[in-house]
């Protein structure tokens, strides 16, 4: 398999899309071409893993990377993912916040470091990973890669902008991970990332990469889990369950698309975000205008121009095509506290902001989507990484897991810095030279 940019460079393999991250020309990669399967082909596939080897495979064809997929995928999915029925059997939720750091980014990060991991192992000099966070990502990179030998890590996080608790698991950890506190928002970390990476000089001399799902290693694990989800509820009822995705970058969301393109039993899929509108603006207006992002209560979707929108066009199509392949709802801090409280009182949930969005987004649904689909809600955080927020709601105190309690435990320290090239590379130069 080979790997192209999304703004026509390549095409590579996939150890340069990997080691790369961000394409030369500034694009993302994408496979030359989608596999496509049938249900069958999953026969004797059973647990998550059995259904990540026969999906990822052609991903890793002709790859130095392919005799080493079970392996990878072993050290992923160390964790569970179940899909858990809820009360009145028309709807399901499924748990991603069961790794280390308690947020769906633990399988995209526990992958691709994997990955990484074994196509450096033998450098003269470190890979530097670039990761630009609104809360979740960055805590779930640095865990995944603190302590590899010959990895680096900078973390780009906004000052201000994410919960206690989200800061604190972006800042503890080894002296292979640089925490930047950027004076700015998400896109701000974002467009660092992104300068960084295009400037030639900076990123030989570093030898920078990229774990945002900017990167094809995040983006392909994430399809697993949709694969596995939609393949146990068609084995049991025939039918191709629906999913709500709350989404900020759009990585998550695109590979729930991305299964369902392959030929996976994903039926009809709503997105839900937050007051940042890009998206459901686009899909309304079929203009794409990028804006400054605003902070709400589910902070890691506080993202006003999604990199994902980039590879989502040129699978899917513009807006006149996606509006009949997807679904998109806004969710306002006002309906995600109304939510938060309702979900824990009626149905005994206790959802993160983010959580709680995809639950409203399916309380809104009419009467006849909600009876469309059986419909599988995506929980992409603990609600424990949110106490500020949920505890008052709710009235009562949230558990803390005990991965979750133990990064807790550890000291932590970062750095400030302006949200500009030169006082990135400035630091750098102070905590690596």
């Amino acid at each position: 398999m080979r790997y192209f940019s999304t703004r026509g460079a390549g095409p590579v393999d996939l150890e340069t899309a990997l080691s790369r991250g961000l394409a030369d020309d500034g694009g993302l990669f994408l496979p030359e071409e989608l596999p496509a399967f049938d249900a069958s082909d999953f026969a004797d596939a059973a647990s998550l893993t059995e259904v990540a080897q026969v999906l990822l495979e052609p991903f890793f064809a002709d790859s130095r990377l392919a005799a080493g997929l079970p392996a990878i995928l072993g050290e992923t999915f160390h964790f569970p993912v179940p899909v858990q029925p809820l009360a009145g059997g028309d709807r399901s939720i499924l748990e991603l916040f069961h790794g280390p750091t308690a947020a769906f980014k633990d399988v995209g990060a526990g992958f691709l470091a994997a990955c990484l991991g074994r196509l450096e192992a033998d450098a003269s000099a470190p890979l530097t990973i670039l990761v630009a966070t609104s809360g979740d990502t960055g805590g779930a990179v640095a865990a995944a890669f603190d302590g590899r030998p010959g990895m680096r890590v900078v973390v780009l996080y906004p000052e201000g902008r994410v919960s206690a608790r989200q800061e604190h698991q972006l800042t503890c950890w080894g002296d292979n991970i640089l925490s930047l506190r950027v004076q700015g928002a998400f896109d701000d970390c974002q467009a660092l990332v992104k300068a960084a990476l295009s400037e030639a000089d900076l990123s030989r001399f570093y030898r920078f990469s990229s774990a945002n799902s900017i990167n094809i290693g995040r983006l392909l694990p994430q399809a697993t889990y949709y694969a596995h989800a939609s393949l146990g509820h068609f084995r049991a009822t025939g039918e191709c369950p629906g999913f709500v995705v709350p989404t900020g970058n759009l990585g998550n969301a695109l590979a729930c698309l991305l299964a369902r393109e392959m030929g996976l039993p994903v039926g009809p899929v709503m997105l839900a975000t937050n007051a940042n509108r890009t998206i459901p603006d686009y899909l309304d207006t079929e203009r794409w205008e990028p804006r400054p992002s605003v902070a709400t209560l589910a902070s890691a979707m506080d993202v006003g121009n999604p990199s994902n929108m980039e590879r989502l066009r040129h699978v899917l199509g513009d807006a006149a095509l996606l509006r009949d392949k997807v679904d998109v709802v806004a969710i306002d801090d006002d309906a995600i506290r109304e939510e938060i409280s309702r979900s824990y009182q009626d149905d005994g949930l206790t959802l993160c902001p983010h959580t709680a969005t995809a639950a409203r987004a399916w309380r809104d649904m009419s009467d006849n989507d909600r009876a469309s689909a059986h419909w599988i809600l995506v929980a992409t955080a603990h609600p424990a990484k949110f106490e500020t927020i949920v505890e008052p709601l709710i009235g009562t105190e949230v558990p803390v897991p005990p991965e979750l309690a133990a990064i807790l435990a550890r000291p932590s320290r970062s750095v400030p810095v302006e949200p500009d090239l030169d006082a990135f590379a400035a630091a750098l130069r102070a905590a690596f030279d």
